[in-house]
C-alpha cells in the first residue's frame, strides 16, 4: 500500500461542511429500502402465487427468478437511468415515484394472490430504481472543498452504506417474523418514498453538480465514460473484488456451515467500515491507480490467507482483513471516477463501478457454484479468489497505458455551481427537479 502523509481531512470537519450530516442521513435514508427489499420481495412474491401444498417448490422457483430478473435489470441498467438523471433532472421525481408506486403494486397484488401478475411486474420495477448512491456520491463531490476532504466524505459515505446494506436484511427478517411479505414490501416502499423526499429536500440546499459538457462536434452531451482505458480498468478491478468476495462468502458457509460463516460474514462487514474509515482520513502518496492495484494485491493476499489458514481463526483474519481491503479498493475506484471521467457524468461514472460491483458478486457467486464441485472444495474458492484478483493486475496494467480519451472542459455556466448556497430561494436543484 501507499505510504500515508499527514494532511488527510478528519470526519469531524467532513460532517462541518454546511448540510453535510442531513446529505449522509438522508441518503442512509433512502438507500435503507435497497438492503430490506429481496427477502420480502421473495416471500410476498411466493405468497401470490401459493407456497402450500404441491406447488410449493415451483412458486419459490418462480419467485426466485422474478427477484432475480430485478436485480440484474436493476444493476445493468443503473449507468443508463444515471445518465438519463444526469441530463434531464427532471427525470428523477419520475423514476422515485414510479419506483415507490410498482413495488407497492405489487405488494398490493401479492396480498391479493394475483400469481404471476406480481411476477411480472417485479421485474419492471427495477427498471425504474433511482442510483441513490451515484447521486449523493455526486453531492459529496461538489460540496467538498479539495481532494483530502473528498475522500474523507467518500470513506464516510461508504462506511454508511455498509452498515445500511447489512442492517437491512436483519431488519426485514425481523418484520417478517411479525408481518407477512406483502405488508413488509409495502413497508419498503413508503420507506423509500419517505427516504427520497428527505434526500430531495437536503438535495435542494446542495449546488448541482456540472451539467454535462457539449461533445467536440457540437452535437451534443460528450459520450463517456467507458471509452478510456483507464476506467474500464477500475471498472475490471470493482469486478474482481466483487466477485472474491462472494467466492468467499460462499466458501466460509460451505466449509462450516451458516453457524459459524454469519459471524465471519459479520467480521468481514466491520473490516470494511473501519477500514474505510481509517482509509479515508489519510492522505496517501502515490496516484490512486496505484493504490487500487495493491489494494487488489493486498486483497489476493487476504484470500491466499484464508485457503492456508483453512480454520474459522484463519478466515476470521482474512475477512476482516479482505473486507477492509475491499471496501477501500471502492473507495478509491469512486475517487477515481473523480479524476478519469468528465464532469457531468459522474453521476454515470459511480453508477457503472456499482454494476461492476453487482456482477462480480452475481459472477463470484455462480462460479462458486461450479467450484464447490471440485476436488478442493471451498477451500479451492479462497485460493480462486486471490488467483482471481492478481490476474486483473494484467489487463489493468495495459488498459492503464492506454492513451486517455481527453476529457471535455467544463463550460462557463458551470461556474456557479462550484459554490454551495445558503439561500434556498436561489439554489441550483430545485424540488421539482427532485
Amino acid at each position: 500500500m501507499s505510504r500515508p502523509a499527514k494532511g488527510g481531512a478528519s470526519l469531524r470537519a467532513v460532517l462541518a461542511l454546511p448540510h453535510a450530516r442531513g446529505l449522509l442521513l438522508a441518503g442512509a435514508l433512502a438507500r435503507l429500502p435497497y438492503g430490506l427489499l429481496p427477502l420480502p420481495l421473495l416471500l410476498a412474491l411466493c405468497d401470490a402465487s401459493g407456497t402450500h401444498g404441491a406447488h410449493g417448490s415451483a412458486s419459490y422457483a418462480l419467485a426466485g427468478t422474478a427477484v432475480g430478473a430485478f436485480s440484474l435489470v436493476t444493476a445493468v441498467l443503473g449507468p443508463y437511468r444515471a445518465r438519463l438523471a444526469e441530463r434531464r433532472p427532471a427525470t428523477l421525481p419520475w423514476f422515485a415515484a414510479g419506483f415507490a408506486a410498482l413495488l407497492g403494486t405489487v405488494a398490493l397484488l401479492s396480498a391479493a394472490h394475483t400469481g404471476w401478475v406480481a411476477d411480472l411486474l417485479a421485474p419492471v420495477a427495477g427498471l425504474l430504481a433511482p442510483p441513490v448512491g451515484p447521486l449523493v456520491r455526486a453531492r459529496w463531490s461538489v460540496l467538498t472543498r479539495d481532494d483530502a476532504q473528498r475522500q474523507a466524505a467518500l470513506s464516510l459515505d461508504a462506511a454508511c452504506e455498509s452498515t445500511v446494506f447489512a442492517l437491512g436484511p436483519a431488519l426485514a427478517g425481523a418484520l417478517l417474523a411479525a408481518l407477512p411479505g406483502a405488508a413488509v414490501l409495502g413497508l419498503a416502499a413508503a420507506c423509500f418514498g419517505a427516504g427520497f423526499l428527505t434526500l430531495a429536500a437536503v438535495f435542494r440546499h446542495l449546488p448541482a453538480p456540472p451539467v454535462p459538457a457539449p461533445a467536440a462536434d457540437g452535437t451534443g452531451p460528450a459520450r463517456v465514460p467507458l471509452r478510456s482505458g483507464a476506467f474500464a480498468s477500475v471498472l475490471l478491478a470493482v469486478l474482481a473484488v466483487g466477485a472474491s468476495l462472494a467466492l468467499a462468502e460462499l466458501a466460509a458457509v460451505a466449509a462450516w456451515g451458516a453457524g459459524v460463516a454469519g459471524p465471519l460474514l459479520a467480521l468481514c462487514s466491520v473490516g470494511g467500515v473501519l477500514g474505510g474509515l481509517g482509509y479515508g482520513r489519510r492522505a496517501w502518496r502515490g496516484p490512486a491507480q496505484r493504490r487500487l492495484t495493491l489494494l487488489a494485491v493486498g486483497a489476493a493476499a487476504c484470500q491466499a490467507l484464508s485457503a492456508l489458514l483453512f480454520v474459522p481463526g484463519g478466515a476470521a483474519v482474512g475477512l476482516f482483513l479482505g473486507g477492509a481491503a475491499a471496501d477501500c479498493a471502492l473507495i478509491t475506484a469512486y475517487l477515481l471516477v473523480e479524476e478519469l471521467v468528465p464532469a457531468g457524468a459522474r453521476t454515470e461514472g459511480g453508477a457503472w463501478v456499482n454494476t461492476a460491483y453487482n456482477l462480480g458478486v452475481a459472477g463470484g457467486s455462480g462460479l462458486a457454484g461450479l467450484l464447490l464441485a471440485a476436488p478442493s472444495g471451498a477451500r479451492g474458492l479462497f485460493g480462486c479468489g486471490a488467483l482471481l484478483l492478481l490476474a486483473v493486475l494484467v489487463p489493468r496494467a495495459v488498459l492503464t497505458r492506454r492513451r486517455p480519451v481527453p476529457a471535455p472542459s467544463e463550460t462557463p455556466s458551470e461556474t456557479p455551481s462550484e459554490t454551495p448556497s445558503e439561500t434556498p430561494g436561489v439554489t441550483p436543484v430545485t424540488a421539482a427537479q427532485l
